[in-house]
C-alpha cells in the first residue's frame, strides 16, 4: 500500500544566494517536502511512532534552511539526506525549494528546486 505525507509551504527567512546582498539581507522562501512510507500500522492502532512524524520535517527543513548557502541546491539536498538519516522509512522523497523574489534582473515570482529519491 502506498501512502503520502506531505508537509507544505514551509515559511523561512534564509540567507542563501551567490550575491553578496543575498547572504546580509536574506530572503524568503518555502519548502515542500513530500514522501511515501507505509503508515498502516499507526492508522490501526493511532500511535505517531509508527509513522513519520510532521513536527520532525518542519524541524529539519527550518533547520537546514538556516544554515547559509550559495545555492539552494545544496541546501535541498541537505535537506534530503537528513530527513532520509532520520526517517528511515519513508520510501520516496521529493523536496521542493522555492525561492521568491530571486534578484535576476526580470519580473520573476520564484525559482525552485526539486529533488527526487
Amino acid at each position: 500500500m502506498k501512502h503520502v505525507i506531505e508537509v507544505n509551504g514551509i515559511k523561512c527567512y534564509s540567507y542563501h544566494g551567490c550575491l553578496r546582498e543575498e547572504t546580509l539581507i536574506g530572503g524568503y522562501y518555502n519548502v515542500d517536502v513530500h514522501l511515501t512510507t507505509d503508515f498502516s500500522e499507526a492508522a490501526a492502532n493511532d500511535d505517531l511512532s509508527k509513522t513519520i512524524d510532521y513536527v520532525l520535517m518542519n524541524l529539519i527543513v527550518v533547520e537546514e534552511m538556516a544554515i547559509a548557502s550559495k545555492l539552494i541546491e545544496h541546501v535541498g539536498q541537505r535537506i534530503v539526506k537528513r530527513i532520509k538519516a532520520e526517517a528511515q522509512s519513508v520510501h520516496y522523497l521529493r523536496v521542493k525549494v522555492t525561492k521568491l523574489s530571486p534578484p535576476i534582473n526580470g519580473d520573476v515570482e520564484n525559482v525552485a528546486i526539486i529533488i527526487e529519491e
